[in-house]
């Protein structure tokens, strides 16, 4: 996430993210599930603003005034209800973050949304960690990277991997992180059609497999560059629910087989679908002949950072 900052205000780019690899581990008695999964920063952007509020000479905490607006370029099959005041992510991550350090200045925060929700592209989560990094900074805090991931493991399991900036694989519930450094380049096509998925009824539709796929056939495969060996390692555990649930999953793989895409899958718990490609030009002429198909909104992305 690059922050522009000048004075007590600051812009922060929020980017997407991929999951190249997913697997279910476990079930915990709560609900929730452990997993092993492989995501990678792409460049499909969200923009915050931030404006510093300093706190009023009485002392009490300055207020913390946050809106949202969607890009004009963002189709309305993507626009599903984004949550407002204490019920957004970016709120909740700003007020905990002055709760813990103690902190009482406030912000005016205007969020610009690129990202699809319900498209399992983490959007929710990249603006909660854009907006601990930029207050971080702007509030004069100065946590360390992981002081901030411990921080944001609390309000959901995919802020703390937006944190880190980096490609990584996660276990646990997604705080366990192991950066990816040596990763190279990525291009890629998503296609987020009409119909976005929840994720509670994916999960909940998704079983954990006697014996849990390794993941280390997929990192074998990356250092290689082959497409043909990623092709193999590609894995998502929640594809096969959320094919179930939605017809749009089997006939998004349909359409990136008749284009010819030798790797692609579901993006987290869907609906989200993207094709790896083997570079810009490939992916911008993937992405022309799926545009004509009318299967919602398509994307070209490579590796952020």
């Amino acid at each position: 996430m690059l922050i522009t900052s000048g004075g007590t205000g600051g812009v922060i780019h929020a980017p997407a993210k991929l999951n190249l690899y997913f697997e279910l581990l476990a079930r915990c008695r709560d609900g929730y599930h452990d997993v092993e999964t492989l995501m990678v920063p792409v460049s499909l952007y969200d923009t915050l603003s931030f404006q510093t509020i300093p706190p009023p000479s009485s002392g009490d905490v300055a207020p913390i005034h946050f809106s949202f607006r969607w890009c004009d370029r963002v189709g309305t099959e993507s626009r599903s209800a984004v949550p407002d005041g204490e019920a957004n992510l970016v709120v909740r991550a700003l007020l905990l973050l002055r709760q813990k350090s103690g902190v009482k200045d406030g912000a005016h925060v205007e969020l610009l949304k690129r990202i699809p929700t319900q498209a399992g592209l983490g959007g929710g989560s990249s603006d909660a960690a854009a907006a601990l990094l930029v207050a971080n900074r702007l509030w004069g805090i100065d946590w360390s990277p992981d002081r901030l991931a411990e921080l944001a493991g609390a309000l959901g399991c995919d802020i703390p991997f937006f944190i880190g900036q980096t490609p990584a694989v996660a276990r646990g519930r997604g705080e366990q992180l192991a950066p990816m450094r040596q990763m190279g380049d990525l291009h890629a096509v998503i296609v987020r059609p009409p119909e976005g998925l929840s994720t509670a009824a994916v999960y909940g539709a998704s079983c954990v497999p006697e014996n849990p796929r390794t993941i280390k056939s997929f990192l074998n495969a990356l250092p290689s560059g082959s497409l043909g060996l990623i092709k193999g390692a590609l894995h998502n555990r929640l594809e096969e629910a959320a094919t179930r649930i939605s017809p749009w999953i089997g006939r998004l793989r349909k359409e990136f087989q008749s284009v010819h895409c030798l790797a692609h899958q579901m993006t987290g718990s869907g609906s989200g679908y993207f094709g790896i490609c083997r570079h810009a030009r490939q992916a911008n002429q993937m992405a022309a002949r799926l545009r004509s198909r009318n299967l919602g909104q398509v994307f070209t992305v490579r590796r952020a950072y």
